[in-house]
């Protein structure tokens, strides 16, 4: 389709208006705490609110509608998942982060183990961050080419330019202010789409609910054990909570946004809050989809993913037509260039190249650094135009990472007999377990942090006591 002049306006203008805000909200930056956690200074809605945008994609976006479209309501079984998950993070890691004024998620590892644990868990970071966030950029430009007609290239360009520029001028509180819009642009678009296929079934919405009902697509619970289904009741509890740990918990894209807070309090409020505002997101995108489920009686599509899209180049105006797409965006620029650079001169450039910068260095190599991983993803997101097949398999094989880097947290926090060689052993072994275990026995990616997080813990923890008790013998003879 071609979008009409009155989309690309409504389009152009968002872009222009977010891009312009960003860069005016980092205008008075004076420290490296300003630039990397906007002074510690925000407020536990605010972070909130951010932190639901942070994790809503485009692929959440069109893919939880086409879940319900085409399956049920089992998915919120993940998301119950993610509010345990929230709930432990905030009583064990959120406490430890704010005990020193820490910048990064893996300085807390650096405290308790040394370098070498903290350089690993980092370096995870940006490999996994570069890849998965270039992705995430080809799948608000693959949307906004289909709908708007331009080539895809060209958005991608578009976007990244955006998201480089307001996040290289204006730092982390550029980042989590345009993502308080954000969240609040795509939950318009959403409900945007939720009035307009509710006015437009024949019957009213309770007609469709209950039909749908009677075809068993409202259901919410599995609770089969078997570990290949991914959403059953206790893939969602257990695995969803240990995927939350990672997310919310280690990762510093999204532990950046609890360390701007002013105290552990407001982060931990900020946290549960925004597990509550997801349950009713993703209730809200599954409605959307059920309700889509009715409108187009079943019909069958390529992918359930096309399904959200289909409706709106069908039945909204070029001003909602528009309006939508600017949705998509806000959900596409929400980006982790700031976390990414904060990482690098925290547990790479100040330790191991320049530990006496000053703060001005400081800030001048953390904006080239910004600008360097925008481009980096950039090339992923242009890369997945060709291979994107391939991409989806190197994103699997990443997020094996993520269950050794929560073992390696806990084992950091709750212990204090983990020493860094037993938790190196722990998380190497950590690395491959989901993919051996996997070899006996399907499994679902839902299980695939938790096993690894497991196998940390446990093989870490034992070769700690084993090494502990081989230095007291060398030490008493």
């Amino acid at each position: 389709m071609t979008l009409p002049v009155s989309g690309w306006l409504v389009l152009g203008a968002y872009l222009l208006g977010i891009t312009a805000f960003g860069a005016y909200l980092g205008r008075k930056r004076s420290s490296v705490e300003d630039y990397f956690l906007a002074g510690r200074s925000v407020p536990w809605w605010a972070i909130a609110a951010c932190i639901v945008a942070t994790e809503t994609s485009t692929l959440t976006f069109t893919g939880v509608p086409g879940f319900a479209y085409t399956g049920n309501w089992t998915f919120l079984q993940l998301v119950m998942g993610y509010i345990i998950g929230r709930a432990v993070a905030a009583l064990v890691l959120v406490p430890a982060y704010f005990d020193g004024r820490l910048f990064t998620s893996y300085e807390l590892l650096s405290k308790r183990f040394g370098p070498s644990v903290r350089s690993v868990a980092a370096a995870v970071f940006l490999l996994s961050r570069t890849v998965a966030d270039g992705v995430r950029l080809h799948a608000a430009a693959l949307v906004i080419s289909v709908a708007a007609g331009a080539p895809e290239y060209l958005v991608i360009l578009i976007l990244a330019f955006a998201m480089i520029l307001y996040t290289e001028e204006g730092g982390v509180k550029a980042t989590i202010w345009t993502d308080v819009v954000q969240l609040a642009v795509y939950l318009a678009g959403a409900v945007l789409i939720l009035t307009t296929v509710a006015r437009a079934l024949p019957e009213g919405p309770a007609a469709a609910l209950a039909a749908a009902g009677a075809q068993g697509k409202l259901k919410v619970f599995d609770f089969s054990w078997n570990l290949a289904r991914t959403y059953t009741f206790w893939a969602g509890i257990i695995g969803g909570m240990f995927l939350t740990l990672a997310t919310h918990g280690t990762d510093h894209y999204l532990v950046q946004r609890l360390l701007v807070a002013r105290g552990p309090k407001d982060a931990g409020r900020g946290l549960m809050i925004s597990g509550l505002v997801v349950f009713a997101q993703f209730s809200l995108f599954l409605l959307i989809g059920t309700l889509l489920w009715s409108f187009y009686e079943g019909r069958t599509f390529a992918r359930g993913d096309e399904v959200l899209p289909t409706f709106v180049g069908e039945q909204l105006s070029g001003v909602g037509v528009g309006f939508i797409l600017a949705a998509v965006v806000a959900t596409a620029l929400s980006p982790s260039l700031n976390s990414m650079a904060a990482s690098t001169i925290r547990d790479f450039y100040l330790p191991y190249i320049n530990p006496r910068a000053s703060e001005a260095l400081q800030l001048r190599v953390g904006r080239r650094v910004t600008v360097f991983w925008g481009i980096a993803q950039v090339g992923v997101a242009l890369a997945a135009q060709r291979i994107s097949s391939s991409l989806e398999t190197g994103l699997t094989a990443l997020s094996y990472a993520s269950g050794p880097t929560v073992g390696a947290f806990l084992l950091g926090v709750l212990t204090r007999r983990a020493t860094a060689l037993g938790t190196l052993v722990g998380m190497l072994v950590g690395l491959v377990a989901p993919y051996l275990v996997s070899q006996w026995v399907p499994l679902a990616f839902t299980w695939t942090v938790a096993v690894g997080a497991s196998v940390t813990c446990t093989l870490g923890y034992g070769f700690s006591i084993l090494e502990n008790a081989g230095t007291e013998r060398r030490e008493n003879p």
